[in-house]
This record gives C-alpha cells, sequence and structure tokens, in this order.
C-alpha cells in the first residue's frame, strides 16, 4: 500500500535482510559509488592503523625533529617535496619536523570520530523531537515547531565558535565538538521525521496497530521506525560530509582540535604560514579533505538512489526523453 503523498508503506512479512540485499544489488550496480566505498574503507582501515602505522614507520606524531628543517630559513623543511624521504614518507612539518605522514593518519581519526559522532547524536535527537511532533497533539507539535524552526534560523557556525571557545580548555575538545555539532545540527534530521510521521500515521497499518491496543511510541518504534530507515539514513549519508567540513572549520579558526592534537583543519590553519615556501604543507590535508568529503557526498547520493528506486526511474525516463529530443 502506497500513501498518497508517494511515502511506500512496508510489506508485510518483509525481511530486513531482503531488503539489505535489494538495496546492495543496487549500490553495486553504480561504479561511483563502489569506488566512493573503496576509498572511504580505506581511509577508515587507516586511520584505525594509525598507531600501528606510526610504529611500523618508527614516528611520533607529536616528536620534533628540529634537525630536519632548516632554521635559517624559518623551519622551511630540508629537501625537495617537504622533506620526503624513506623515513618521513609525505615529508615533514614545517617548524617542527613533525613526520606529516602520520599526522595526516591521526587527523584522520580526529575529524571521522567527530562527524560519525555528531550525525549520531543528530539523527537520535532528530528521530526522538520529529516523533513527538508528529504523534503528539497540536500544541506539543507546534512547541517543538517553533523550537525547531528557531533552530534552523541560527547560524550554526557562529554558534559553534562561541560555545567552543567559552568551554574550558582542560574539556575534551573531540567530545565537545561532537556535542556542540549535534546539538545544534538536529532540526534537519526532526523536519523530515515529523513530515513522514504525519504521512505515515494515517496509513492503514499504523492504525490497525493503534485498533490492536499499541501505545504511540510502541507503535512508532514497530511500525514507524522501518519506513522512517531510508529517509533518515539518505539524510544522515548528506550529514557526514556536511560535519566533516564544519569540524575542519571550526579547527582552522582554532576553536576546535587543539595543538598538539592532529587535525585537518587544524593542520590547514597552520599552513597559513607555509603555503608559499612548503605548498605540500597545504595540499596534503587540503586533499585529504576533499577526497573524503567527495566520497561520502557521491557514496550518500548512491544511498538515496538505492533507498528510493523510484528516483532512479525518473533520471532514466528524463534522460529518455533528452535524448530522444
Amino acid at each position: 500500500m502506497t500513501a498518497v503523498t508517494g511515502v511506500p508503506a512496508p510489506v508485510a512479512g518483509t525481511p530486513a535482510t531482503g531488503a539489505a540485499r535489494q538495496v546492495g544489488r543496487r549500490l553495486r550496480t553504480r561504479p561511483a559509488a563502489l569506488v566512493s566505498a573503496a576509498v572511504l574503507l580505506l581511509l577508515i582501515l587507516l586511520a584505525a592503523a594509525a598507531p600501528l602505522l606510526a610504529a611500523l614507520t618508527g614516528q611520533d606524531p607529536y616528536a620534533y625533529h628540529d634537525d630536519l628543517v632548516d632554521s635559517a630559513r624559518g623551519g622551511v623543511p630540508y629537501g625537495a617535496f617537504g622533506g620526503a624521504s624513506a623515513d618521513h614518507w609525505l615529508g615533514v612539518e614545517p617548524g617542527t619536523g613533525r613526520d606529516l605522514f602520520v599526522r595526516l593518519l591521526y587527523g584522520a581519526r580526529v575529524s571521522l570520530l567527530v562527524a560519525v559522532g555528531a550525525t549520531a547524536l543528530q539523527v537520535l535527537i532528530g528521530l526522538f523531537v520529529g516523533l513527538a511532533a508528529g504523534l503528539g497533539n497540536r500544541w506539543v507539535d507546534g512547541l517543538l515547531g517553533r523550537i525547531t524552526d528557531v533552530l534552523v534560523a541560527l547560524p550554526m557556525l557562529v554558534l559553534a565558535i562561541a560555545l567552543t571557545a567559552v568551554v574550558p580548555r582542560g574539556f575534551p575538545r573531540p567530545l565537545l565538538l561532537i556535542l556542540v555539532i549535534g546539538f545544534l545540527g538536529w532540526a534537519g534530521t526532526s523536519r523530515i521525521v515529523r513530515a513522514q510521521t504525519l504521512a505515515l500515521k494515517n496509513l492503514d497499518f499504523v492504525a490497525a496497530a493503534r485498533l490492536s491496543g499499541a501505545g504511540r511510541w510502541r507503535t512508532a518504534r514497530r511500525e514507524l521506525l522501518p519506513s522512517l530507515a531510508a529517509p533518515v539514513l539518505t539524510y544522515a549519508a548528506i550529514l557526514l560530509p556536511a560535519n566533516i567540513v564544519v569540524e575542519a572549520s571550526l579547527s582552522f579558526l582554532g576553536v576546535g582540535v587543539t595543538p598538539p592534537t592532529p587535525s585537518w583543519g587544524q593542520m590547514l590553519s597552520t599552513a597559513q604560514t607555509w603555503f608559499r615556501a612548503d605548498p605540500a604543507y597545504v595540499l596534503l590535508p587540503a586533499g585529504f579533505l576533499f577526497v573524503t568529503v567527495l566520497a561520502f557526498t557521491v557514496l550518500g547520493d548512491a544511498v538515496r538512489t538505492a533507498l528510493d528506486p523510484r528516483e532512479a526511474s525518473r533520471l532514466r525516463v528524463g534522460t529518455a526523453k533528452e535524448t530522444a529530443r
């Protein structure tokens, strides 16, 4: 059964594993999705194995090597390509001589941890608020709707800068970024969940559950959440790269991850001083950030199409019409 709004109702008795296999088959037909998934998997493995790789290369992300930089030239690394060598595969950091390869790996750990943690928090809060607004009475819906509107209207980056700047430096910065980005960015998820809940709660399978005696939250858990999985996962795939950029922006501005903890944004902030003398120090963290955001964006678009095959059908029909013209 399908609602007038076009939101498909779940088919009774359809195993979740069967739906997952269908999504997997659709993703495998998209080469861009496979390449993006492979890039992200490699990046995640490298970030997870950062301590092992650091021990393998014999480098410490926090160890200074003054003998590898030219103090007479202001700390520029000796040699070409930022001091790249057999011991330092991607060169060293200007001014400090710290190994750049290891610091990039540890920076990936911070960026991915903050992005995934903030996205999970945004989704959880958005789900709860959206379901409460969609299933509640008009007073609850109105109150939660106004709170959501205020959050949407507020400049998130400015608020994040203000909040992270007033918190004591002793507080763990990655955890602080997760909390700040998560609590300021759930409004979009809430709006999507509320709209889908209002469309789904009038369908027959939800009405049948209510008539059988199930309460609101049991109905939400057993009937609505499976139908909300597709739009919420699609939006979460969009939030992930956006949160990576927010973390990098805050660290770039000096209110995110603070030295000596490596972060791509913090490395780019430091690179402002060295981009003329050592372009590699700018290009490497910027390149990693660009590739990660691009891979998440492409994979998120593929997940959206796989979860909603009607979107792919509309795209094919539109392309065929343009070709016929």
